[in-house]
């Protein structure tokens, strides 16, 4: 595997020296978080209430249509890859249950017409924002992502998105830095970001602060795994709104939702 991963590398510099130059960045800055302190445990405390706060800044009642039918959508989920060693505890890259239940919520009450996202791996999150854009009848997804080289991830790039949802989607090779400015430019406003790319102080300081300028008042930004450094509260800060915290069970991400013009509370 390792070998093959090697061979993928070469093939990638020989073809692309700046999606290369990407990779070897994302490796620096990886290896400069390990050095880092992590951040203060009160910087990252679950949000009591977390689902009644999101709906009410959504403007949707709790309890909600749309819980139930995440958790139909899920067990197709569950039942479609059941025969797939890979998908069976090893989500290690995708989005957990928590993130994609959030992010469910989110497109069905947001309604949104143009929805960006930050890294695919097998496209759990791309599935579950999809599925919902087709429930709601209208809505696009643009999904940047620079895919793992491993062989096991890369063959399964964007696996559980079936072929029935493609035109809502638009996948989008390449690292953020290089692809979210030029969409953002294309685009205009936006109604939903989310991240779930390379989980590094630089590169998600990057992104949340270049889709909130697109990011349209009562829209919502969305990442995964903010508990991996201070961006996501130092960011919230700088922008005067409250975040909104919530994690599915001990062993999974910490998902922060910041709804655009919430302000502090």
């Amino acid at each position: 595997m390792r070998v093959a991963a090697t061979t993928r590398a070469l093939k990638v510099l020989a073809r692309d020296p700046a999606e290369a130059v990407d990779r070897l960045r994302s490796k620096v800055e990886h290896r400069a978080d390990r050095r880092r302190a992590a951040p203060p445990a009160d910087a990252y405390a679950a949000t009591e209430d977390f689902d009644a706060k999101l709906h009410e800044r959504l403007g949707a009642p709790v309890p909600c249509a749309a819980a139930a039918e995440f958790d139909a959508e899920w067990r197709g989920l569950e039942e479609a890859f059941a025969g797939s060693s890979s998908f069976v505890g090893d989500w290690d890259h995708d989005a957990d249950r928590g993130m994609a239940r959030i992010v469910w919520c989110v497109v069905r009450h947001l309604r949104p017409q143009q929805v960006i996202e930050t890294g695919v791996a097998r496209g759990i999150t791309s599935r579950m924002i999809l599925r919902a854009l087709e429930r709601n009848g209208d809505g696009h997804l643009w999904s940047i992502d620079l895919p793992f080289l491993r062989t096991s991830w890369y063959d399964e790039t964007a696996a559980a998105v079936p072929h029935a949802l493609h035109s809502r989607w638009t996948y989008v090779r390449g690292s953020s830095r290089r692809r979210l400015p030029g969409l953002l430019a294309d685009l205009g406003q936006i109604d939903l970001f989310i991240h779930d790319s390379a989980h590094t102080e630089a590169n998600m300081r990057f992104e949340f602060t270049t889709a909130w300028s697109a990011v349209r008042p009562g829209g919502v930004l969305v990442s995964h795994d903010v508990e991996m450094n201070s961006a996501f509260a130092e960011f919230a800060e700088s922008v005067d709104e409250e975040p909104l915290l919530a994690r599915e069970n001990p062993s999974s991400g910490l998902v922060g939702v910041l709804v655009k013009g919430a302000g502090p509370g």
